[in-house]
């Protein structure tokens, strides 16, 4: 037929000229990234939710309000969603209910968080086929990750407002925060067998990547959290934020891969050495 045959010489053409283009191809059509993504969303999810009810419980007011004015900036909450946040964050933590569901939530949320780091660890080894890491030596790179990644969503509002300068600067912020944390991500989950330069590609695209859809959250993320809870309660809202998941993660293992990918060929090869 000719179209297949157009479409061949094409290929070929484009590959002779761009030899990257098959190897991101082969790559990321054998990886799985869509499985690899949706793990890792649901991971995080996991790790998430009952950690809200811990920080409800035991984290001082100060800090529940700073995660509430975080969470707000990221999802640009109003309405009906807005409100059931505020009532998980800002209720007394002397109610003994609330300690309870927020002890449970604390339990549920170290025995998962290692599950959502060793995702992440799994995505990083599998963009750059690696074999995985021994459990002695990467178990505390696992526990370190979480906790800076907390870190960094506690300080969104503040970033994303410039420390309050106001968008103009707290948009290139939030991108130079975002590359940085995935710098150090690979870095720390690959667990020092990539060396610094090499990761500089995959942390510029998924920070360009989450920084997109971070500002994007807010213009979609209201009304559809709304409907949801409208429609469906809080089983709309659980499915809406686990969707808003699996976008962001596939968005992350898709440039972490592609990064991997084009550190390792021309031209980015010549000025970027693999070998730590």
């Amino acid at each position: 037929m000719v179209f297949p045959a157009w479409l061949e010489r094409l290929r070929g053409r484009v590959e002779q000229h761009f030899p990257v283009v098959s190897e991101l191809t082969a790559r990321l059509l054998s990886a799985n990234l869509l499985d690899a993504a949706t793990r890792l969303a649901a991971q995080a999810f996991l790790a998430s939710v009952p950690l809200l009810f811990a920080f409800a419980a035991f984290a001082p007011l100060a800090v529940r309000n700073q995660l509430l004015e975080s969470l707000r900036a990221m999802f640009g909450l109003t309405g009906q969603a807005n409100k059931e946040l505020s009532q998980v964050l800002e209720s007394s933590p002397d109610n003994s209910l609330n300690e309870t569901s927020g002890t449970i939530g604390l339990v549920v949320t170290l025995l998962s968080a290692t599950s959502f780091s060793r995702a992440m660890a799994r995505v990083c080894e599998r963009a750059w086929r690696l074999p995985r890491a021994g459990t002695r030596i990467a178990a505390w790179r696992w526990i370190v990750w979480l906790p800076v990644l907390v870190l960094v969503v506690l300080l969104q509002g503040p970033i994303r407002n410039g420390f309050g300068a106001g968008l103009w600067l707290g948009v290139p912020l939030l991108f130079l925060v975002s590359t940085g944390v995935w710098l150090w991500t690979q870095h720390l989950l690959l667990a020092g067998r990539v060396s610094w330069p090499p990761l500089l590609p995959g942390a510029v695209l998924a920070a360009a990547a989450t920084s997109a859809l971070a500002l994007t959250a807010s213009l979609y993320m209201p009304t559809a959290l709304d409907r949801a809870l409208h429609e469906y309660g809080s089983l709309g809202l659980v499915l809406t934020l686990l969707s808003w998941l699996i976008v962001v993660c596939a968005a992350v293992t898709f440039a972490v891969t592609i990064g991997a990918v084009l550190a390792e060929a021309p031209p980015l090869d010549r000025f970027l050495n693999r070998r730590p």
